[in-house]
């Protein structure tokens, strides 16, 4: 494996370990507002990590 596809993986694992954080701020927060904006920012997170490493079913060759 290539050290870009190394680092790739290590940011998407920081940022899913971000987003994880973050859900668990919004589940203690105890203001709506804060809590919504928490939630959002994790979705955006999520989302972001999933479009840069992709769910890995783009990677599976269906031939073999």
């Amino acid at each position: 494996m290539s050290a870009a596809g190394e680092s790739g993986r290590a940011q998407q694992k920081q940022m899913r370990a971000r987003a994880a954080d973050l859900e668990q701020a919004a589940e203690r927060a105890t203001d709506p507002q804060e809590r919504q904006r928490l939630k959002d920012k994790a979705r955006q997170l999520k989302e972001q990590s999933e479009h840069a490493g992709g769910t890995g079913k783009q990677d599976i060759d269906p031939t073999m």
